[in-house]
């Protein structure tokens, strides 16, 4: 490889790096407290409801603090944004694992807030850093690496909680997040990743800056995102996704006892679940862009409506219901951020873009663990929450397939 050629292909795989540990760190907070909920609510002195809230709050601060998260991009640039958002949720595990109740709900809500940011920003990221046909892949990545963080966290809070307590095990994705912020400064300086610069200017079509619109242009454009049946319906269709992927993470376990697994068998089964995501996160970028992302979103949708259906008629097939689901869930993910960057548009387009379409996804998907517990409270079995979780998957996978049927005659 040429010495001219060195420098950059250095930044990128730095610039990779850091994408896959900011990605680990956005849900890996959230799932550190599972492993140790009963020492947590023990040494608290807490109900399990409270202990919930641990987990619950920043789901619903990824609903509710989109809108913020667009504004911190628009006015410091995505650069800044990324950089705020792992520095604030490692300040925020910190002040989670100081102990004591305030000290734990504050921490989990400072978690929730900056981590949102990171959830809008980083498919702005990849859609700026790569060329179109790498961003596809990139956000597989992206996505697997979410499951990456997620199992890592799983299997390390319980030993280390034995040797550390469960302050210190909580704080263990702080780790995730400090390598993240050293990689960032290392491609973008230090100034340049911490000082807010705003969102720079998208080049032309023949990569001439100076044929950018206008400020009013972009601004128009931008208002244009946001009334886009499009933007909407993406929402949508990740809200069925989101929905049933957090109702399916809490329930599976209990799901899996009821029908005769002991609780340590249930667990590992639905780890199964969530391993066979990374998969599907890798797997959905080859689909979409070696058939269509038509065809990316009903793989995903009849891969996710095994889980329900396979539980209802065949449940002793488990196997093959949660690595199919489990990979389709992966996939479902990487296939709505493709499709983000692929309705196209500037920084602020996709920032926009990409809040409202988390805003939305993730204020349903707050209410899926809720539903189902609800609901199954109410009837006594799994049936019907199974077919809420079929309705859902449905909704995505009809409402997806609308919009990349846009996407192709676009």
């Amino acid at each position: 490889m040429p010495p001219a050629t060195r420098p950059s292909t250095r930044r990128l795989g730095i610039l990779i790096v850091s994408i896959v540990l900011a990605a680990a760190m956005l849900r890996a907070p959230l799932v550190a407290v599972a492993p140790v909920a009963r020492a947590v609510g023990a040494d608290l002195g807490v109900s399990p409801a409270v202990v919930g809230l641990l987990t619950g709050i920043p789901v619903i601060a990824f609903a509710v603090c989109s809108p913020l998260a667009v504004a911190v991009i628009r006015r410091g640039g995505a650069d800044f944004a990324l950089s705020v958002s792992m520095a604030g949720a490692v300040v925020g595990c910190l002040v989670r694992s100081a102990g004591g109740v305030p000290a734990a709900l504050v921490g989990t809500a400072i978690i929730g807030v900056f981590l949102t940011i990171g959830n809008v920003v980083v498919p702005v990221v990849i859609a700026r850093e790569f060329p179109p046909h790498r961003v596809h892949m990139m956000t597989g990545v992206y996505t697997s690496a979410i499951n990456i963080g997620t199992m890592s966290v799983t299997v390390a809070t319980a030993p280390l909680a034995s040797v550390a307590g469960w302050q210190g095990a909580i704080a263990l994705p702080a780790m995730f997040g400090l390598a993240a912020l050293a990689t960032w400064a290392a491609t973008h300086g230090v100034r340049g990743a911490f000082l807010p610069g705003g969102a720079a200017p998208s080049a032309s079509a023949d990569g001439d800056p100076s044929d950018v619109p206008e400020q009013q242009d972009a601004a128009g454009r931008r208002s244009s995102v946001l009334r886009a049946g499009t933007t909407w319906a993406l929402g949508a269709a990740f809200a069925g996704q989101a929905f049933s992927y957090y109702a399916m993470t809490a329930w599976l376990p209990t799901l899996l006892i009821d029908h005769g697994f002991g609780s340590e068998t249930a667990g590992a089964i639905a780890g199964v679940f969530q391993v066979a995501g990374i998969a599907g996160g890798l797997l959905a970028p080859v689909l979409t862009t070696r058939v269509s992302i038509l065809a990316g979103v009903l793989a995903v949708a009849v891969g996710w409506i095994t889980v329900p259906l396979g539980f209802m008629i065949a449940p002793d097939l488990w196997w093959v219901w949660c690595l199919v689901g489990g990979a389709a869930q992966g996939g479902g993910l990487t296939v709505v951020f493709i499709m983000v960057s692929a309705l196209g548009g500037d920084q602020r387009d996709l920032a926009a873009r990409s809040g409202v379409v988390q805003g939305v996804g993730y204020a349903l998907a707050a209410l899926g663990p809720t539903v189902i517990g609800g609901i199954h409270d109410a009837t006594g079995g799994w049936t019907v929450p199974l077919w809420v979780v079929v309705v859902a998957v449905a909704l995505f996978g009809a409402v997806g397939s609308g919009v990349a049927l846009r996407l192709r005659r676009a």
